[in-house]
């Protein structure tokens, strides 16, 4: 049985990870055979969003950990708690969270850094020729995590991609429907919600994307 961690960032679209993408994640992996275990980091979100009115909820925190603890029922470790040597692969769903709380993408563009806890796993994942699969915008993280030369998608956002390849990624355009995959660094990526107009077309992506995964594992 392959053993995939799975890195969440919060809870909700706008603040957290995708809750629909996390959830294809879960099920494909689980439909397909493998063993997942849930990370996060133990760190207060970057900001809180009222998801009926998509503003901004001033003097309010949530805690990353506790957030993404509500997908996956409780089931989830910090990521300091990760060792390379318990998985076979990696998958990072997206949401605005991988931009603001796994990195600062969203604020910082190009000058923008991965948590350091998150940062240490995924490069040893890759350090150790591991597949690591990223999903809407968490691509972004990509070139921070393996350095330049990585084809990858967020889909055919032209600004994004414009920022992903100041960073020294190499992007692709790529259909909801399918994924990017960059054979000697074993990524894997996909839109999603970068392109999905409903969960079917989101799902669609997320279904390869995990297979690849886990057949590179």
């Amino acid at each position: 049985m392959k053993n995939v961690a799975v890195i969440l960032s919060g809870c909700g679209v706008f603040d957290g990870a995708e809750i629909n993408e996390s959830v294809f994640t879960l099920l494909e992996l689980e439909k397909n055979g493998a063993h997942y275990q849930c990370f996060a980091p133990d760190i207060p979100q970057a900001q809180v969003v009222n998801h009926l009115t998509g503003e901004v909820v001033e003097n309010e925190t949530r805690n990353v950990l506790v957030e993404s603890a509500r997908i996956c029922r409780g089931n989830i470790k910090d990521i300091k708690e990760a060792k390379v040597s318990d998985f076979d692969a990696l998958i990072f769903p997206g949401g605005f969270g991988a931009a603001k709380n796994l990195s600062n993408f969203a604020d910082a563009g190009a000058d923008s850094k991965v948590n350091n806890d998150v940062l240490a796993f995924a490069k040893a994942m890759a350090d150790n020729h591991k597949p690591v699969g990223f999903i809407c915008i968490s691509p972004a993280m990509i070139p921070k995590i393996y350095g330049p030369g990585v084809q990858e998608t967020i889909g055919n956002d032209e600004e994004t991609a414009k920022t992903i390849e100041a960073m020294g990624g190499i992007h692709k355009k790529c259909p909801v429907t399918e994924f990017i995959y960059d054979e000697k660094h074993k990524v894997v990526s996909t839109p999603a919600y970068m392109l999905a107009g409903n969960m079917l077309e989101a799902y669609s992506g997320i279904e390869k994307l995990v297979k690849k995964v886990l057949e590179l594992a």
